[in-house]
């Protein structure tokens, strides 16, 4: 964890709660998100670390970098 995003994994949890308590699931309308929240916090946190693409960080999560879908 702390090599891709720069983040132990306690720190990790407290983003992913933080995110989670300020709503970062969204509405649940329209179309579902193809990754959880957990996985869409991890892409994040290693772009910003490691400033790849999402063409190169999609592969990694098993989405499709241009819809972001699976």
């Amino acid at each position: 964890m702390e090599t891709f995003t720069g983040l132990r994994m306690r720190q990790f949890q407290g983003l992913l709660r933080a995110v989670r308590e300020r709503g970062g699931d969204g509405p649940r309308t329209g179309r579902p998100w193809c990754l959880p929240l957990a996985d869409r916090v991890l892409v994040v946190a290693v772009y910003y670390r490691t400033n790849l693409t999402m063409r190169q960080l999609a592969p990694l999560f098993g989405v499709s970098p241009e819809t972001g879908a699976g």
